[in-house]
């Protein structure tokens, strides 16, 4: 795979100018023969997770393809499931550009996006449009504008919306971009939050006579008190699994870098131990009452069974593949130990 000598090229320019381009090649190739330029065989490495059945325990994180455009494409690569979103009720713009910074030298980037997204009406239609019979999170969130004490209501907007199409559903309530989203992660705000959708979720798995779990999204600036918290939750209101971790507010290794003080979320390399930490808590808090997907700092097989050693049952990557391409995911995936 030539995507190393790509990357040369593309890291000479604009980070969210190279993504919309990105998105843009792999929505118009991804369900054409053009897909053979990152199309490639992964071994089969089925596994149960969430009454699910995924080809493999690799999948892509949310954020790389927010408004579902190019489901097909990043199948074609061999992720065993994909996971599209943020999405929010209304269209927004996000955060003022620039908004993501690569660190090259921590292998690193920071963002402060802000759930910049089409809709879900807009992200449905593409859906819709892939016909996409593999796994298929959706992941979702709330309108900047919308009150933390109206948050539950734009949940539970989009969950109608997606529940059709989603094999599972994400609730994304630890993205350090969005004001005050954070603190539904806490308390009685989450207990509100969680049984308000756990009611949601049964109505529509009667509307359409099937069940598509939900899964919690959390952040990795969490205590252990936090952690320990947090999962008390998840149990109580019947979540079906949590995903660990969102990106970081810390600048710990990054230190000095250019971009290293920018404003929003850290990801990759610098959070891996990070999320590794909230997986192993979890892990014990959760007694395998409910699966983990880890997420945070992946860069390599090895990066990924740690995580499931830590006790997650799937890993998903997201600044990796930035810096690494379509080979991370063959590697990971042919690296898994089953």
């Amino acid at each position: 795979m030539f995507y190393p000598a790509i990357r040369k090229v593309l890291f000479q320019f604009d980070a969210e100018t190279i993504h919309e381009l990105t998105i843009k090649g792999l929505k118009s190739t991804g369900s054409t023969p053009l897909n053979a330029l990152y199309k490639q065989r992964v071994t089969n490495k089925p596994v149960t997770v969430m009454g699910i059945d995924f080809p493999n325990s690799l999948g892509l994180a949310a954020g790389l393809d927010k408004n579902g455009e190019c489901i097909n494409a990043f199948a074609a690569m061999g992720f065993g499931f994909v996971e599209v979103g943020t999405v929010t009720p209304r269209p927004q713009a996000g955060n003022p550009k620039p908004r993501i910074f690569r660190l090259p030298e921590a292998n690193a980037v920071i963002n402060r996006m802000g759930f910049n997204n089409k809709g879900v009406d807009y992200l449905v239609s593409q859906v819709r449009a892939a016909k996409f019979s593999g796994v298929l999170g959706i992941n979702i969130g709330k309108n900047k504008d919308t009150s933390e004490e109206n948050a539950k209501d734009d949940y539970i907007h989009c969950m109608r919306k997606v529940y059709n199409f989603a094999s599972y559903i994400t609730i994304n309530i630890s993205s350090p971009n969005t004001p005050g989203l954070r603190s539904l992660q806490y308390g009685e705000a989450l207990n509100e939050l969680l049984s308000a959708l756990k009611v949601e979720q049964a109505q529509l798995e009667k509307q359409y006579n099937k069940y598509v779990p939900i899964a919690v999204k959390i952040a990795p600036d969490l205590t252990e008190d936090e952690v320990n918290s947090i999962a008390i939750s998840l149990i109580d209101n019947n979540i079906d699994g949590v995903i660990a971790t969102n990106t970081t507010l810390s600048r710990e290794g990054v230190e000095g870098l250019e971009y290293g003080n920018e404003q929003g979320g850290l990801s990759g390399a610098p959070v891996k131990d990070k999320s590794t930490t909230v997986i192993s808590l979890l892990a014990k808090a959760l007694n395998d009452k409910l699966p983990i997907i880890g997420v945070g700092g992946i860069a390599s097989s090895h990066d990924a069974n740690e995580k499931l050693a830590a006790g997650a049952s799937l890993v998903q990557v997201y600044t990796g593949f930035i810096y690494q391409g379509p080979p991370l995911v063959k590697e990971i995936v042919n690296g898994f130990k089953v």
